[in-house]
């Protein structure tokens, strides 16, 4: 049930970890401990010690399943609290933001996410429960941090994507670059080191990050290890992750780290790069070749007719069937389809529906056009939207490469600006903060 902890590292050994950090009470009950306070809230020892037993597990397990040679001592425990600590901390400010802007997610919404969580593994949502405890988990704490992780997502779209702009020349620059661009070909996993730096930092506070990046490169230089070093010194988001960005389309690297990415091999190591958000050192762990995107698909026409207060289903049908049977004696299918079908849009255009590559169309019209040959018409069916006949008239195997370039540029170019746009908006917020840590 591993791959159902999509959510940030916490519930995983929470039972084991509650009462660690507990204390009995004069009268007999435990009492929880504050690690630190963010503005109107708090981030408990319990919090942290749950997180931090959980990070700590992972780092060992990555160390048992590594190579003998490259296993590395792990960071210190104290390294790896305070970077816990850091992570709570900006959760919490993230969390009383979406509250005071109003973002809250229902019951049925959450309960569709865990829904696709319980799918992606097989399961209903009532089997999520007993698979959850199956493996330690408790479901009240497993939905409140999905629904804490859905709210998060909100506040990200609300502040930094939705306010991501795309001008006509970035645009038109992807679109040429697609079609020339080695980025455009390879995907690149990569890990980073954010040294962060806010843009009014003092003279003071620059060296000091100056010193601390080159500190990190001497490090590197001498033979440290990459992804302890991110754990230790980073202040990325994926820094618990050893710095990992994971797999990316070159055209979906951030913009700074592009140019110089795709000019390295796997095992290397960048020199610093320095933006609005800090200093960055970037790792290629490894590249991959990308193929051409070749989907089946289809050409479709229909004709559709809506029962409604005068014309009840069987009505309808048979009125479809008679329409069929026209069809089939010689009568123009486009020239019914313009004057009879109630979808105003593929009836503007003589019923047809256009290429179409499968997951395009609710099931019950799917499958029966999967069972159409070219050229056939079928019978009448229903689905939701009201009753239809339905012809395939051609097949094709197509590289929708070029086809979907443009509306893949638009999402390069948000993911590229996200990035950096995540890491000084996540400083903002932070610094705009009141924080007193209690460690």
């Amino acid at each position: 049930m591993k791959s159902l902890i999509w959510i940030p590292a916490g519930l995983l050994l929470a039972t084991q970890a509650w009462p660690q950090t507990r204390e009995l009470g004069g009268t007999g009950e435990l009492l929880d401990g504050v690690a630190a306070i963010v503005d109107s809230g708090i981030v408990l020892k319990s919090e942290l010690t749950q997180r931090l037993e959980v990070v700590m597990a992972n780092l060992r397990q990555a160390q048992l399943e590594a190579p003998p040679e490259q296993r590395r001592p792990l960071p210190a425990l104290s390294v790896v609290e305070s970077q816990v600590l850091d992570q709570l901390i900006l959760r919490q400010i993230q969390l009383q933001r979406a509250e005071r802007f109003g973002i809250e997610i229902s019951d049925e919404m959450l309960n569709q996410a865990i829904g696709s969580i319980a799918r992606d593994n097989g399961l209903t949502l009532d089997q999520m429960p007993a698979a959850l405890a199956s493996d330690g988990i408790d479901y009240a704490m497993f939905r409140q941090e999905t629904r804490e992780q859905l709210i998060l997502d909100q506040l990200l779209q609300r502040d930094v994507i939705g306010r991501i702009s795309i001008t006509p020349r970035e645009m038109e620059q992807c679109l040429a670059r697609s079609s020339t661009s080695l980025a455009e070909d390879v995907d690149y996993n990569i890990s980073h080191i954010l040294v962060s730096l806010s843009p009014n930092a003092t003279r003071e506070e620059a060296e000091a990050a100056r010193a601390k990046v080159a500190e990190i490169v001497s490090q590197l230089d001498n033979g440290a290890d990459f992804a302890q070093l991110a754990i230790t010194y980073s202040d990325g988001q994926g820094a618990l992750e050893g710095g990992s960005l994971g797999w990316r389309k070159g055209a979906q690297l951030p913009t700074l780290f592009t140019d110089t990415v795709i000019g390295m091999t796997p095992g290397e190591v960048s020199k610093p790069m320095q933006s609005a958000s800090g200093f960055h050192i970037v790792r290629l762990n490894d590249i991959r070749g990308a193929q051409a995107v070749m989907v089946d698909q289809i050409l479709v026409r229909h004709i559709l007719m809506q029962p409604n207060e005068i014309l009840d289903d069987a009505t309808v049908e048979q009125r479809l069937a008679g329409i069929r049977e026209q069809i089939l004696a010689g009568d123009d299918f486009g020239a019914i389809a313009q004057a009879l079908s109630e979808d105003p849009a593929s009836a503007a255009e003589n019923g047809d529906l256009g290429w179409v590559a499968p997951g395009v169309f609710v099931p019950e019209f799917e499958q029966r056009l999967a069972a159409l040959e070219i050229g056939e018409l079928s019978e009448p069916f229903r689905t939701r939207f009201g009753w239809h006949i339905a012809e395939v008239t051609d097949k094709r195997s197509y590289d929708t490469t070029e086809e979907i370039k443009e509306q893949r540029c638009a999402e390069q170019i948000r993911d590229s600006k996200m990035e950096e746009q995540q890491e000084l908006w996540l400083r903002q917020i932070r610094d705009q903060a009141f924080v007193e840590r209690r460690l």
